[in-house]
């Protein structure tokens, strides 16, 4: 029987500011990191502008990301990305917010007050935020929402993940995370063009293989019951092809 993956409560896209505000720790970084998602695909794909990724995961306090799950992650993007240099995640607690629920502006503005890893060199840096709270669409788990920039949901996730009779917290948060940074690669038609079509016509910059990754649909409850027993989904063989010829292994 075929199994039917219902990703991942609502993994929206989100089209990043063209405004050129500046980050409080690093003005100078503000051109590299304020594009819209999909514009750095192939600069995290390829080597030959940026052999290093550095990936900075702040959390907010009491909502650490599951370990095992940032390790999973690395695992697939050294299999996926060209940095012969390596890939690299680090993790930073932040102070939690008091507003739980969360816009775009607002995640915008966490970021643009704490990050601390900025593309320099070779090295290209990629932000991720774990927050205490959840979105302003209550179905949402994580976004991407600028070409180095995505954020997951950490009460949503632990609410819906880890109890008896819940989806494992490990492949939840494996599953979320690397969904979004799957957009940052330019998934679906989003910066890395489609070798074959493949893409959702009815769900935006998703695939339409109902077993990849990158697919799309609303049905919270169908992606939670498949991770209690299935395994943290990959990309079909469409998206990898897209990933590779836009200078991915």
């Amino acid at each position: 029987m075929k199994t039917f993956l219902r990703v991942v409560l609502i993994l929206s896209v989100f089209i990043g500011c063209s405004k050129k505000d500046e980050f409080v720790n690093n003005p100078g970084a503000t051109d590299l990191h304020n594009k819209p998602v999909g514009a750095s695909a192939h600069d995290l794909l390829a080597s030959s502008k940026y052999t290093s990724l550095k990936i900075e995961v702040q959390y907010m306090s009491g909502f650490q990301p599951d370990a095992a799950a940032l390790n999973h992650l690395q695992t697939v993007l050294s299999g996926l990305l060209n940095k012969p240099a390596g890939i690299t995640i680090v993790t930073k607690e932040i102070p939690a917010v008091s507003n739980t629920t969360l816009s775009i502006d607002d995640i915008a503005q966490i970021e643009k007050n704490n990050r601390t890893a900025f593309t320099s060199g070779a090295e290209l840096a990629v932000y991720v935020l774990y927050t205490n709270g959840t979105y302003s669409d209550n179905n949402v788990l994580g976004v991407a929402y600028k070409n180095t920039s995505v954020a997951l949901f950490g009460k949503k996730i632990q609410d819906n993940s880890g109890g008896i009779g819940q989806a494992s917290r490990t492949k939840l948060v494996a599953t979320v995370v690397e969904h979004e940074l799957g957009h940052l690669m330019g998934l679906v038609d989003l910066g890395s063009p489609m070798q074959t079509n493949h893409k959702d016509a009815s769900h935006g910059n998703h695939c339409n293989n109902s077993n990849c990754l990158m697919y799309y649909a609303s049905e919270t409850s169908d992606i939670l019951g498949f991770l209690i027993t299935g395994n943290i989904p990959s990309l079909d063989a469409n998206c990898v092809a897209d990933l590779h010829a836009n200078g991915g292994q």
